[in-house]
C-alpha cells in the first residue's frame, strides 16, 4: 500500500523517527504494524510516512484533524504529522458529533483525515464546518479533505498534538503538547518495562493517549511490533461495549508480550480466569490504568497468570506519571515515579514537575511553567512509589462532617468481581447511595447486596453503602456518563438519576444513618 503521487519529502527528525528510519534501513523487512491484513514492515511504514508528510506540506497545512479507528493508517498519519511538523488532532471516534464538531471548531483543523468507514461519521460533525474543497485519497480506505473552519483557538509555540480530554462536564478541553514531551514518557517507559522488540495488542483507541504513547510509541522506540486490529475483530464496540468470548480469543490468538486496559476490562478478564481461561504464554506486561484498582482484585488476576501492574498519569503531563513494573512493584499503589518527572504532596493534592504540558488551547493563561496541580489525592513514600486516593473535586463530605473518596468505595465494591461497575454519590448526605451494573444480566439481586455488604465489611462505617440502585444498562461514554477513560461523569450521571437518588434518601430510610 502507499500514496498514489510523490511529493517532496522535508522531514523532522525526532528520537522516534530517526529510530524508524534507522530500522527500516537496517532492518527493512522487519514487521512493525499488522492489522490481521496486512503487515507492515519497517522500509514501507518509513516510505509511507515520508510521502505522507510531502503531501502534507505540499497542502499547507499546519493544524490536521484525525478521525479513524485503529489501523496501520492511523500510524502513518501520526508519524508524518511529526515528520512533516504539523500539529495533530485526534478526533477520538466514541465523541459525539457535537463533541467531534466542538474538537474541529476549536482547533482550527485546516484539514481532515479521515477513515472510509467513518465518512458519516464525518459529516455528522460537520454542522457548523464546512469541507472546502475536493476529497483527497491517501491510501486504500483513507481521505483527506480540507476544512472551511474559523482560525481557531491559539496554541502555544511548539504545540505538535492537541488531545481533548472529555472530562466530567462541558466541552472536550484541547491539552497541547509537543513531541519532545511526548517522547520523554515513550522513553521513561522503555527503560521501566524493560522488554525488547515488545509484541504489543492495541486494544485501546489510538485517541487515548495513554494507548498513543506507550501503545505505539514506546514499541517502536524498542524495536517492537503493534497489533491493530479492527476493533470489531476485537469484539469492541462504541467506548464501552465488549464482546467478552471475542476480545479473549483475539489476545489469544495474537499471543502479545503487552497490553495496556482500563480497570472495567480487568474485571472482565477476572472472570474469564475463573471460568478457566488461560493467558497467552508470551503475554508478560498488562498495565492497567484510568481509576483505581483494588489490590484484591489485581492480587486475584496476578494469581491466575495475568502480569497486571497499575499505573497513573493524565494528559497534562502527556500520560504516564508512575508505574509498577517486575522491578518494582508495591501492590496496592500506582507505582513508582518515573525519572522524566518529580512529584510532590501539597495539602494532599498531586503536584507533577518535570513534564508540563505547554497549556490548553485557547487559554494563553494556562501557558507557563512549574508543577501541574493534578486535581488527585494521594501519598508519595519514601521509595518514590505512589499512592492515588481519589478527586479532590470528588471527595464526599457527608451530612456528618466525614471526608469520603469515592473512589475508594468504588474500588472494594469491585473488588469481588460481581459488579462490572459502581458509581459512588452522597455529597452533603448522611450516607453513600452506589449505582452498579453486575457483571452478567444474570447476577440476582439478592447475589448484588451479598456483594455490596462484603465490601462494607472493609470499609468504615461512615463509608458504607447503605443503599444501591441497579442500572438496567451499562454507563458508557456513549451515552454521555462515562470520560474516554473509564472514568464516571459524576455530575451528570446524579442529574440523570436524581429521581431515584431522592428516593434512597427519604426520610424513614435517613433515620437508619450511622
Amino acid at each position: 500500500m502507499g500514496p498514489c503521487h510523490h511529493y517532496p519529502q522535508p522531514r523532522r527528525v525526532n528520537v522516534l523517527t530517526a529510530a524508524l528510519a534507522h530500522r527500516a534501513a537496517q532492518q527493512p523487512q522487519s514487521t512493525v504494524l499488522d492489522d490481521g491484513h496486512e503487515a507492515v514492515s519497517a522500509a514501507a511504514l518509513w516510505h509511507d510516512v515520508e510521502q505522507l508528510a510531502g503531501v502534507f506540506r505540499a497542502r499547507g497545512v499546519r493544524r490536521l484533524a484525525l478521525l479513524a479507528d485503529n489501523a496501520p493508517n492511523w500510524v502513518r498519519v501520526d508519524l508524518a504529522a511529526q515528520v512533516a511538523g504539523v500539529c495533530l488532532v485526534p478526533v477520538p471516534t466514541f465523541f459525539s458529533a457535537s463533541q467531534r464538531a466542538h474538537v474541529l471548531e476549536a482547533s482550527g483543523a485546516e484539514a481532515i483525515v479521515v477513515s472510509a468507514g467513518l465518512l458519516d461519521a464525518l459529516r455528522d460533525a460537520l454542522s457548523g464546518v464546512a469541507i472546502a474543497g475536493r476529497h483527497e485519497a491517501l491510501f486504500t480506505g483513507l481521505t483527506m479533505a480540507p476544512l472551511a473552519t474559523n482560525a481557531g483557538g491559539a496554541i502555544p509555540p511548539g504545540t505538535a498534538k492537541i488531545t481533548f480530554t472529555s472530562g466530567s462536564t462541558g466541552s472536550p478541553k484541547g491539552v497541547c503538547l509537543s513531541t519532545q514531551q511526548c517522547l520523554r514518557v515513550a522513553q521513561s517507559l522503555q527503560a521501566a518495562v524493560g522488554l525488547s522488540a515488545p509484541r504489543h495488542l492495541s486494544i485501546l483507541p489510538l485517541s487515548t493517549l495513554l494507548e498513543n504513547i506507550a501503545g505505539v510509541y514506546m514499541p517502536l522506540l524498542a524495536g517492537g511490533s503493534i497489533i491493530l486490529s479492527a476493533p470489531t475483530e476485537l469484539g469492541l464496540a462504541g467506548s464501552s461495549g465488549v464482546d467478552a468470548q471475542r476480545l479473549l480469543s483475539a489476545i489469544s490468538r495474537w499471543n502479545p508480550h503487552t497490553l495496556i486496559v482500563i480497570p472495567q476490562l480487568l474485571t472482565l478478564f477476572d472472570r474469564a480466569l475463573r471460568a478457566g481461561w488461560q493467558p497467552p504464554p508470551a503475554l508478560a506486561f498488562v498495565a492497567v490504568g484510568g481509576a483505581r484498582v483494588a489490590p484484591e482484585l489485581l492480587h486475584r488476576v496476578r494469581e491466575g497468570g495475568l502480569p497486571v501492574y497499575e499505573g497513573y498519569g493524565l494528559s497534562e503531563c502527556a500520560s504516564v506519571v508512575s508505574l509498577n513494573t517486575p522491578a518494582a512493584d508495591h501492590a496496592g499503589s500506582s507505582g513508582r515515579v518515573l525519572p522524566h518527572v518529580k512529584v510532590s504532596v501539597r495539602d494532599g493534592e498531586l503536584m507533577v514537575d518535570g513534564n508540563r504540558f505547554l497549556g490548553y488551547l485557547g487559554d494563553p493563561a494556562s501557558w507557563g511553567s512549574g508543577p501541574v496541580a493534578t486535581g488527585d489525592l494521594g501519598q508519595l513514600d519514601t521509595r518514590g512509589f505512589l499512592t492515588v486516593s481519589g478527586r479532590r473535586k470528588h471527595l464526599l463530605i457527608s451530612s456528618y462532617g466525614r471526608n469520603i473518596s469515592p473512589e475508594w468505595v468504588e474500588s472494594e465494591l469491585l473488588a469481588d468481581g460481581c459488579l462490572l461497575q459502581a458509581v459512588v454519590l452522597g455529597d452533603a448526605r448522611p450516607y453513600c447511595v452506589a449505582l452498579v451494573y453486575p457483571a452478567r444480566q444474570d447476577i440476582s439481586n439478592a447475589q448484588i447486596n451479598a456483594s455490596i455488604e462484603a465490601a462494607n465489611a472493609a470499609l468504615p462505617d461512615y463509608a458504607r453503602v447503605q443503599d444501591w440502585i441497579r442500572l438496567a444498562s451499562p454507563l458508557s461514554a456513549d451515552n454521555g456518563l462515562l470520560t474516554e477513560n473509564g472514568r464516571p461523569c459524576r455530575a451528570r450521571i446524579a442529574e440523570q438519576f436524581a429521581a431515584r437518588l431522592a428516593q434512597c434518601y427519604l426520610p424513614e430510610k435517613e433515620c437508619l444513618a450511622p
